[in-house]
């Protein structure tokens, strides 16, 4: 086979096929996770729901309700049982030191915090991911706490009652931020029993 001559022609055949094999590859490989993904991330939600509400035995994705706070658009997701409100799940999130902190805030009727669960972060291992309860005690302290009444910012700063995680002020106050916008879009979404 005789040698090609290296001339801009020949190159730049070269270069778009490729780009173009490249760029086929990689689309057909976003369409084949796609799906898979979406389900995994809804799978994740959905186990997050059944931890931070109390007995519930309607479908809260069904329900599901979205209320404008400030900028943002947060899901309200009501738990009931046999037509009763037995809790409310807000999903939220806040820019925190690594990105976005993406929360599910277990809400009683009352508007007392349930619990928090972590749908996504990526706060630095070691000392922001101590907003997971598997890593420290933090969100223990926003359970059984009604917004009303306590004040959702960091003590340090003189904004709240909130000990912050040691060297992750950044991240306890973007933690407190979203918790916040999920009890702001509770008593706007005003979700009553049926």
């Amino acid at each position: 086979m005789a040698k090609k001559e290296s001339n801009f022609t020949n190159m730049l055949a070269t270069l778009l096929i490729v780009t173009f094999a490249s760029s086929a590859a990689l689309g057909f490989i976003y369409e084949l996770t796609k799906k898979p993904i979406e389900d995994a991330l809804l799978y994740k939600k959905t186990l997050a729901v059944q931890i931070v509400l109390p007995e519930f035995n309607n479908d809260p994705f069904g329900e599901a309700k979205r209320v404008a706070v400030g900028k943002d658009t947060l899901n309200i997701y009501p738990g009931r049982k046999d037509s009763v409100l037995t809790g409310v799940a807000v999903e939220t999130s806040a820019p925190g030191y690594g990105g976005d902190i993406r929360l599910l805030i277990g809400f009683l009727p009352d508007g007392t915090i349930r619990e928090v669960a972590v749908l996504e972060h990526k706060e630095t291992a070691g000392l922001g991911d101590k907003i997971l309860k598997s890593k420290s005690d933090f969100p223990l302290q926003f359970e059984g706490k009604n917004p009303d009444n306590f004040k959702l910012g960091v003590r340090k700063d003189g904004a709240g009652e909130v000990d912050a995680i040691s060297a992750s002020t950044i991240t306890s106050r973007a933690y407190c931020k979203a918790v916040q916008k999920a009890y702001d879009a509770l008593k706007k979404g005003e979700i009553e029993n049926e």
